[in-house]
């Protein structure tokens, strides 16, 4: 069985940067695509960033700049890399890896900007 763990999530200020990380576990083979969504309260969810086993990337409009995906393929991580964060980043952000066909979902994670 897949399980994917989020961590990194937190409270900061304005301005500040946090780093979130999916590390999957299980049986899971080469998986395509690595994604961040985040979901705030009373929206829907949105694709943050995707990062493909062929080394591109591609960023929500609003983040672009600030946010920065990145994968470690020999760990199964994906990593966001999250700078100037502003009030509105505030949401819970979760991850999706794609393998096979499958899609696997974590938890999410709290991520709290303070302004």
């Amino acid at each position: 069985q897949v399980q994917l763990v989020e961590s990194g999530g937190g409270l900061v200020q304005t301005g500040g940067s946090l780093r979130l990380s999916c590390v999957a576990s299980g049986r899971i083979f080469r998986i395509n695509v690595m994604g961040w969504y985040r979901q705030a309260p009373g929206k829907q969810r949105e694709l943050v960033a995707v990062a493909t086993s062929g080394g591109s990337t591609n960023y929500a409009d609003s983040v672009k700049g600030r946010f920065t995906i990145s994968r470690d393929n020999a760990k199964n991580t994906v990593y966001l890399q999250m700078n100037s964060l502003k009030a509105e980043d505030t949401a819970v952000y979760v991850c999706k890896f794609s393998s096979a066909g499958y899609d696997y979902w974590g938890q999410g994670t709290q991520v709290t900007v303070s302004s």
